[in-house]
């Protein structure tokens, strides 16, 4: 497609800078967010350069998603007349500092004097009504409360043929 070789530019050194270019599948849309260039010129431009194997191409949620190849890097380098040391922001490793990293309250984890295992059924224990103290003092009626009996009948899913019984 002929288009403005200053938009092509513009596209390109987006696309080398970033490494990567997001458009929406929209061939009307006035101009791409990211790209102060019409969509058209965005969605041609990123399809001859796939067409050639410089990108690879992803499809999803009406956006297309492009991501440079080692082959388009250099591509765009030459045409871009750039130097070998310039390479794009997803190629480029984090800055990494060592600092310290926040640590977590104190108490809680393996280490600390928080909560542990023989704490799990804390949730059981009723206030001692004596002191107002949280203590050992059992729930009445047990852990299920007054007059807890489970029933289980064999009826609803799986009961099989003859109301729950196999051997009939």
């Amino acid at each position: 497609m002929l288009m403005p070789k200053k938009d092509r530019k513009k596209i390109y050194e987006y696309l080398f800078t970033e490494g990567v270019l997001v458009a929406k599948k929209d061939c009307t849309m006035s101009e791409n967010p990211h790209i102060k260039v019409p969509n058209l010129y965005v969605l041609k431009a990123l399809q001859s350069l796939k067409s050639r194997g410089y990108v690879t191409e992803k499809f999803a949620w009406q956006h297309f998603y492009w991501r440079l190849t080692n082959d388009g890097i250099q591509y765009l380098r030459d045409y871009l007349h750039l130097p070998s040391d310039v390479v794009p922001a997803t190629l480029k490793r984090p800055a990494f500092t060592r600092t310290a990293l926040p640590r977590g309250k104190p108490g809680f984890g393996p280490s600390g004097s928080g909560p542990r295992d023989e704490d799990r059924d804390a949730y059981r224990k009723t206030q001692d009504s004596t002191d107002g103290a949280w203590g050992d003092v059992p729930k009445p009626g047990g852990v299920g409360g007054d007059g807890f009996q489970p029933e289980f009948h064999g009826m609803g899913r799986g009961a099989g043929p003859y109301g729950g019984s196999f051997n009939k």
